[in-house]
């Protein structure tokens, strides 16, 4: 997403940061601001940050954000929201602009149900087993957590033991580009996801 600061970003716990999601600013000119950059005052480092909120151009070098839009980490855009300074006035841009940072959200819960419809689709028995044995588990945990623990390990082994064939076979059929489409992550997450699964180095 370019040079950018601290800012409150989303994931999903599948996608992870092949598609992490923010509000991104553009400015009047449609250019995208540098981070604002906040001196600790105490003789140690300050911070950059691109959380959307300040730019309000209230304060010296800080500009003033003319719209704002939801963004990814893959490259994906969302719409413009415009921002009415006429409306805004002097109230804070973090209560004024609230409305159009919900909606940039929504615009990339959008864009993430997009991501999933290309992925590879799973049998729908697959599926079903896999949200009946979390269900199951959470229901043994309310009674006994550490017996809860037993059923998490015992998952974590079985999927150590397919996930290993799997991300072999998927090594063999796939390129890490087909790979990465078909998971919905990008190739990095993709190649990082395989070798972990399959055993192998990054490097090798």
């Amino acid at each position: 997403m370019g040079e950018q600061g601290a800012r409150e970003s989303w994931v999903t716990e599948e996608f992870g940061s092949s598609h992490r999601g923010a509000v991104g600013v553009l400015l009047e000119d449609g250019s995208v601001p540098r981070p604002v950059y906040f001196d600790s005052g105490s003789g140690s480092a300050g911070r950059s940050v691109s959380q959307w909120s300040v730019y309000d151009g209230h304060r010296d070098r800080v500009p003033r954000a003319a719209a704002l839009r939801a963004v990814c980490s893959c490259g994906w855009r969302g719409p413009e929201q415009r921002l009415d300074w006429a409306l805004i006035g002097d109230r804070s841009l973090v209560e004024a602009g609230d409305g159009q940072a919900e909606v940039c959200e929504r615009d990339w819960d959008g864009h993430i149900a997009d991501v999933e419809a290309t992925t590879v689709v799973l049998p729908e028995s697959v599926t079903v087993l896999l949200e009946r044995l979390e269900e199951e588990i959470d229901r043994l945990t309310q009674t006994s957590p550490v017996a809860g623990v037993r059923a998490a390990r015992r998952l974590e082994v079985v999927a150590e033991r397919v996930g290993y064939w799997a991300a072999r076979g998927t090594r063999t059929d796939l390129t890490t580009v087909q790979a990465a489409a078909a998971l919905g992550l990008d190739e990095s997450g993709a190649r990082r996801l395989l070798s972990r699964l399959g055993c192998w180095s990054l490097d090798g």
